[in-house]
């Protein structure tokens, strides 16, 4: 049960516009950048949300690792991005992994502000 859970709140996004409204891009990117960091992905979900008018208005997604998750909520109206790593480390320690992949995709996003928790969970060693 123990592991690693890395959260993000961005603000102040720099990244294109597109890459805060594209769910299949950014399905993409967050799928290729977690196999990138030696994490294997075993499912994944994005939802890409419109507005009233038919607009696109952001886009919320998970990638499933066997080691845990990968979450990305983006809010364009806001330029802003909550993002959650989560790794088991029941038989390999994925800390680094995690951290790794966590960095790429907070500086994917360019963001101004950062707000940025680490979370033990559970017992090490147990």
């Amino acid at each position: 049960m123990n592991g690693l859970h890395l959260i993000a709140d961005l603000y102040d996004c720099r990244c294109r516009t597109s890459f805060l409204l594209d769910a299949a891009g950014l399905e993409s990117y967050c799928v290729d950048a977690s196999r990138r960091h030696g994490l294997s992905v075993v499912g994944r979900l994005f939802h890409a949300f419109t507005d009233e008018a038919g607009q696109a208005a952001g886009v919320t997604g998970t990638v499933v690792l066997a080691e845990s998750h990968l979450a990305v909520h983006t809010w364009p109206e806001r330029q802003s991005v909550t993002l959650d790593v989560y790794v088991c480390n029941f038989s390999d320690d994925n800390s680094q992994r995690a951290e790794a992949l966590f960095a790429e995709v907070c500086a994917a996003f360019q963001p101004q502000h950062r707000e940025i928790r680490r979370v033990t969970r559970g017992l090490p060693g147990v």
